[in-house]
């Protein structure tokens, strides 16, 4: 089993950088609209989904020798009124511009690359637990 971590810092009431132990950066806020600068926590869960399930996808297509021109997933999330505003259902929209691929091959890799190889999206069934500390300056 590996492990994998991020330590997530307040720069301001709604403004957060997290940062992972090669030093590369997310800066994630919680404004609306124009403040907005970066993605939301919940924006950033779409994205690790799309992306995670995309690069299985792109993989497994150029494994079966397809060439692609370009290449996108538009993930889209439905969340819960109420509080906590938790995503009750999420669609992912593969497109793939390509010469040679066939429409059934792609649509059998992105369910593979989404109920199997996905990380994140098994991650979404996975057991969550927490702890708490203070510190004193």
């Amino acid at each position: 089993m590996s492990k994998r971590n991020v330590t997530v810092r307040m720069k301001a009431d709604y403004e957060y950088e997290s940062v992972n132990p090669q030093g590369n950066v997310v800066q994630i806020d919680m404004y609306d609209a124009p403040e907005k600068k970066a993605q939301s926590p919940m924006d950033l869960l779409l994205s690790a989904l799309g992306g995670c399930a995309s690069v299985d996808a792109v993989l497994m297509m150029r494994k079966k020798r397809k060439t692609i021109t370009d290449f996108y997933v538009e993930v889209e999330g439905n969340r819960n009124d109420g509080t906590p505003a938790f995503y009750t259902d999420i669609k992912l929209m593969f497109t793939i511009v390509s010469p040679d691929a066939k429409e059934e091959e792609f649509i059998k890799v992105v369910a593979l690359s989404v109920e199997k190889y996905c990380s994140v999206a098994s991650s979404l069934k996975s057991k969550i637990s927490f702890s708490a500390q203070v510190k004193r300056p």
